[in-house]
Order: structure tokens, then C-alpha cells, then sequence
């Protein structure tokens, strides 16, 4: 079945220096952008992460820190990268929980104020999850009947991912071909950081999810404890995480 949008839809996947959205890097991104009449467009690009990677990671990926040295940095890619997106929704697999947050530390570190308030986030290995429990190569070969080649290159899983979503609308028909549907459906939970560290609860209030404040609305913690949000502001959460408390707070500071 093929996905019906009404905007484009970006699939991307990333390879990172590892597996934390503050500290890590990303050295291998790639998009591809299925527009409502069905073109597509496909891009993907090395990147110098700065840092060093060790070998257990280049073991997963197999991009060695010498490939990736004379690449361009995130900074000096971020532009291109982001109009790429700037019109789309986003679909990943894993992705609400690792690639979306890492792309926007990417872009804030970047200084490009990246906000996905106005688009939806399609999560595929949520969908699997709820479906049938499996990995991408297991859910590619439960799918698609293929084997997943190249598995752990942006590019392979990329595709992968993609292919998997349109044979998931194949195979339930409880599943609308509608990304917003798509996207309520694929979220674990309603995070409004994607990171997960402030939700929403069931009466679409922001809460924190963690410390001695789990289940908590922001603006009364904040209201109660105004230095919990400095300790927020320096402790080693994700940047979009601090983003977004800082309109909450500037929210209830103009209401």
C-alpha cells in the first residue's frame, strides 16, 4: 500500500560515536523524502562527529574514524540537511526515542532553533512492537520477505524502513494511511520532548516523567521550586528537553 500524505514524509536513519543523545555524534545520516505524488528524493552523508569512536562501535556500523575524518561536520551539513525536512513530517525506526532526539541536539548545537511542534513523528518499530515484537531485520524478513542486507547502514535501513511501514499498511487493516494516525499510534507514550522527560498526562497536562517530581505538572513544580529549572538547565539532559521546559515556563510567566 502505498502511503497516503498529504505533506512529504522524511525517512531517515542515523550511525552515531554511540548510544546517548547528549554526548554522542552522529557520522552517518540518511534521508529519504517521499512527497504526496509519490517522487522521491534520497541523500545521504558521512559526517566528522569531532570525536573519537571506539572499536566496539565501528564494529556495529563499520564506519572508521578515518573515513569520517575529512568529512564535513554537522554544523557545516545542518543546512542542507535541514532543507531537506523543513517541509516534512518525520518516520524512523526507532526513532522518537533515539534518532529524532540526536538530530535536534544536532541542529540546537548547531544553532538552528529546529521545532517539531509542526510536523508528526512516525515511529515503525513502535508499530512492529505492538503488532509482533521483533528487530528491523526480523520485522524486514516478517514483512517484506527479504533478507536485510547492509543492516546498521543508514541507507539499507533507511529503505528498509520505509518498505516495512507500506507493508504494515498491507497487512492491518485497523492501521489508517494517515500520519498523524500513524504517529499518535506509534508513540509509546505523548512525550513533548520526544526524549521522554516531560509527558503529557491524560489531560494533556506537562509533567515530568522522572525525580522527585515524576507525574507532576511543570508549571506548578516550577511555580513550587523555581530552582528546579536551573538544576534542569545544567544537569546533562538533551537540549530540546531544556527548550522545551524554558516555554513552559515562559508560557506561564505571560499568562
Amino acid at each position: 500500500m502505498e502511503l497516503s500524505l498529504k505533506r512529504p514524509i522524511c525517512f531517515f536513519d542515523l550511525e552515531a560515536t554511540g548510544t546517548s543523545v547528549t554526548k554522542d555524534r552522529i557520522v552517518e545520516i540518511s534521508i529519504l523524502k517521499i512527497y504526496p505524488n509519490g517522487n522521491r528524493e534520497s541523500r545521504t552523508w558521512l559526517v566528522n562527529p569531532e570525536m573519537q569512536m571506539s572499536e566496539e562501535v565501528i564494529a556495529i556500523h563499520g564506519i572508521t574514524n578515518e573515513k569520517v575524518a575529512k568529512e564535513p561536520t554537522f554544523k557545516e551539513l545542518a543546512h542542507r540537511v535541514l532543507d531537506m525536512i523543513k517541509d516534512s513530517d518525520l518516520a524512523g525506526y526507532n526513532s522518537n526515542k533515539y534518532d529524532i532526539p540526536l538530530l535536534v541536539e544536532e541542529f540546537l548545537r548547531a544553532d538552528i532553533d529546529f521545532d517539531m511542534g509542526k510536523r508528526v513523528a512516525v515511529d515503525v518499530q513502535n508499530i512492529f512492537h505492538k503488532k509482533e515484537q521483533r528487530t528491523l531485520s526480523a520485522a524486514y524478513q516478517f514483512y517484506c520477505g527479504k533478507v536485510l542486507e547492509n543492516a546498521h547502514s543508514a541507507e539499507a535501513d533507511t529503505e528498509a524502513t520505509y518498505e516495512i511501514l507500506k507493508s504494515q499498511l498491507d497487512r492491518y487493516e485497523d492501521l489508517q494511511n494517515d500520519m498523524s494516525y500513524l504517529a499518535e499510534y506509534s508513540n509509546r507514550f505523548k512525550a513533548v520532548d520526544f526524549a521522554g522527560f516531560i509527558i503529557y498526562n491524560e489531560d494533556g497536562v506537562e509533567c515530568f516523567s522522572f525525580g522527585k517530581y515524576r507525574n507532576q505538572p511543570v508549571e506548578q513544580v516550577l511555580e513550587r521550586d523555581p530552582g528546579y529549572y536551573g538544576w534542569v538547565q545544567n544537569a546533562d539532559f538533551p537540549l530540546y528537553t531544556k527548550k522545551v521546559l524554558t516555554s513552559i515556563k515562559l508560557r506561564k510567566l505571560q499568562s
